[in-house]
């Protein structure tokens, strides 16, 4: 079972909880699905052109939506980055007017939009800023097991229990698909309990199209 359902999913309510948190009819439920990838494309893209993000490190970890339905239509979003300079200089002011912006492009009657800035110490214990470290030394043509170690070396670093990086499709440009992986420390994926987080990520290369795979096991047993 480990390798055959998401490890987020399987640990729901436990280890896990959502990046959305919302409620909706259920004719409702598509738009507003569609919204939250809008949402956070809209954010990256902003804060990618605004900061002129130089570092995969720099840009943004996760993005949460809590949309609460009272009287006024609240619509609270947590934005997660390592980064220390970004919203520094005129915090409030580039909040504000990332706010407004929001509003503007995603009208709703009687809706409120919250910004929040939450600052993580240790990015790479992040499997989505360990998958773009990778994409980034392979169009740098950087041999991709190399590159694998590199992104292992670095997670082990960053206090951790145990991670997996697996690649899939024409390894060095291989004509014939294949699969290749690399693991350090433990990882018990049938544990509820282990706190364990995941990632995928496709990456179009010049010699096709490449899977990516992390396991970061945090903490737990």
């Amino acid at each position: 079972m480990g390798q055959k359902i998401n490890p987020l999913g399987f640990r729901l309510g436990t280890t896990q909880s959502h990046h959305s948190r919302w409620f909706a009819q259920p004719k409702n439920y598509s738009q507003n699905l569609q919204e939250d990838e809008k949402l956070r494309d809209y954010i990256k893209n902003y804060v990618q052109k605004k900061f002129k993000i130089s570092s995969i490190v720099e840009g943004i970890t996760r993005i949460e939506i809590k949309k609460e339905f009272y009287i006024t239509y609240i619509l609270n979003i947590k934005i997660y980055t390592a980064s220390r300079t970004l919203f520094k200089e005129n915090g409030p002011q580039e909040l504000k007017e990332l706010r407004m912006n929001l509003e503007k492009d995603f009208y709703c009657v009687n809706r409120k939009i919250k910004l929040a800035i939450i600052r993580i110490t240790e990015p790479y214990r992040h499997p989505n800023i360990v998958a773009e470290f990778i994409v980034y030394q392979l169009k740098s043509r950087v041999p991709y097991r190399k590159a694998m170690r590199m992104a292992v070396e670095l997670t082990e670093k960053a206090n951790t229990k145990g991670v997996r990086v697996q690649l899939a499709g024409r390894l060095g440009g291989k004509d014939i698909a294949r699969v290749d992986w690399i693991q350090k420390g433990r990882l018990p994926l049938q544990t509820i309990q282990a706190k364990i987080d995941y990632c995928s990520y496709t990456v179009r290369t010049i010699l096709g199209v490449l899977g990516i795979k992390i396991w970061i096991f945090i903490d737990g047993e």
